[in-house]
């Protein structure tokens, strides 16, 4: 079969290249890949990882073989998953804990956009639950996670303010009470910080939680360092920074769960990705484009 293969020492970062067939073990269903997105913190793995190894988390596709233990989604499904690696292949070995069935008015390439980037919206926004009435502050929102927290934060009662890098990376947002441009024209303070850039934005953020509140860092894009003293927090007693990890944020047996109620509000009407669609044969152009922040939202590639 074809699969996506790590080629640093070659002219293009990731080369399509024949691969043994996954051989799942007795827990995994045996998944034809129909569409996978890419995450901007992938591009840094391509450039870390050896050449042969085999990217790829977020999957949608159809099971071919349930797990042999009985357990997840049915031979005939249609799902979404989330792999450790070795998911951009038009076939994948995914753990049945890992998988969610799409209602039949979600799209394949919509569930695609879901595992890691919603994860991380749905899970660091747990941080300040209840959300009803309170103020969130979303760093980065034009990005394929910050679009989906706005709009969770919004469905779960917050009044969300989206920080934006210019007009044009705000206008596909969804559920954002407020949009700025750049974090230094944001007034007030919040119970909720959802901080992504890192540097001079997390250094201004610290600046604007409530006390008692919470700042969740969960990236930094700006590849800047935070200096940071105890006395920052000074006025905003007992506020606390939390970092934050999709993987191991929450047990195991949670991923099911949350994957299934992820696609449940895309089903509804309450989530909507916002996504750019490209063939998998594409992937080594679309790549750099993503880590210069030139695409808004999901990049979301079909294995044609």
């Amino acid at each position: 079969m074809l699969a996506v293969v790590n080629s640093p020492n070659a002219a293009a970062p990731v080369e399509l290249r024949e691969v043994p067939e996954p051989q799942p073990a007795p827990n995994e269903a045996l998944v034809e890949v129909r569409a996978f997105s890419l995450n901007r913190g992938e591009l840094r793995l391509l450039q870390i990882r050896p050449e042969g190894w085999r990217p790829g988390q977020d999957i949608s596709g159809v099971v071919l073989r349930a797990a042999a233990d009985g357990n997840g989604p049915r031979a005939g499904e249609r799902v979404v998953a989330l792999t450790d690696n070795a998911g951009w292949a038009e076939r994948a070995a995914v753990p049945a804990h890992r998988m969610a069935v799409l209602p039949d008015n979600v799209l394949i390439e919509e569930a695609a956009a879901l595992p890691v980037a919603g994860l991380t919206a749905l899970r660091t926004l747990r941080h300040g639950a209840p959300l009803l009435g309170k103020r969130v502050l979303v760093t980065g929102a034009a990005g394929g996670v910050g679009h989906l927290t706005t709009q969770i934060a919004s469905r779960s009662g917050a009044r969300v303010t989206a920080v934006v890098g210019g007009p044009e990376r705000g206008r596909h947002l969804r559920g954002a009470g407020e949009i700025v441009e750049g974090i230094g024209k944001v007034q007030g303070n919040f119970a909720l910080i959802l901080e992504s850039a890192g540097g001079s934005s997390l250094a201004t953020a610290i600046g604007h939680i409530e006390a008692k509140g919470t700042i969740v860092v969960f990236g930094n894009s700006s590849g800047e360092p935070t200096p940071f003293s105890f006395r920052d927090l000074a006025e905003h007693p007992n506020a606390r920074i939390q970092g934050f990890s999709y993987f191991t944020s929450e047990a195991e047996e949670r991923f099911a769960p949350d994957l299934a109620l992820l696609v449940s509000l895309v089903a509804d009407g309450s989530l909507k990705p916002h996504l750019v669609e490209h063939s998998w044969r594409e992937l080594a152009q679309i790549g750099p484009q993503l880590r210069d922040r030139q695409i808004r939202g999901k990049a979301v590639f079909h294995i044609d």
